[in-house]
């Protein structure tokens, strides 16, 4: 089975359709930092997802923590510039419904 771990409050919708495209989905509350990171267990999800650019700084953590983990940013806002780089999908939900995004990954 897939897993995703996402960040953020979620309003989309998100995780519930990436639930139904097959992934195990685990969700931070609170602040994307190496330990809420950990304790939700990027090291083995296949998608970081972020639903609010605030946990843009989790970017570079998941991404030490995990070489190989997709991440995508789905959210309203833009990333800042330190972050842009290292996302893998940057999709703004008023273009794209999150089943499609779930679609594709």
């Amino acid at each position: 089975m897939s897993e995703a771990v996402i960040a953020g409050e979620d309003a989309e919708g998100l995780g519930e359709a990436l639930e139904a495209e097959g992934f195990d989905v685990s969700r931070i509350e609170g602040f994307a930092d190496r330990e809420a990171l950990e304790a939700a267990g990027i090291e083995s999800a296949d998608v970081f997802a972020i639903t609010d650019t605030v946990h843009a700084t989790g970017i570079p953590v998941a991404r030490e923590l995990n070489g190989s983990v997709r991440i995508v940013v789905y959210a309203h806002d833009s990333l800042p510039e330190f972050a842009r780089p290292l996302a893998d999908l940057s999709v703004d939900p008023n273009l794209l419904g999150p089943d499609a995004v779930a679609e594709e990954l």
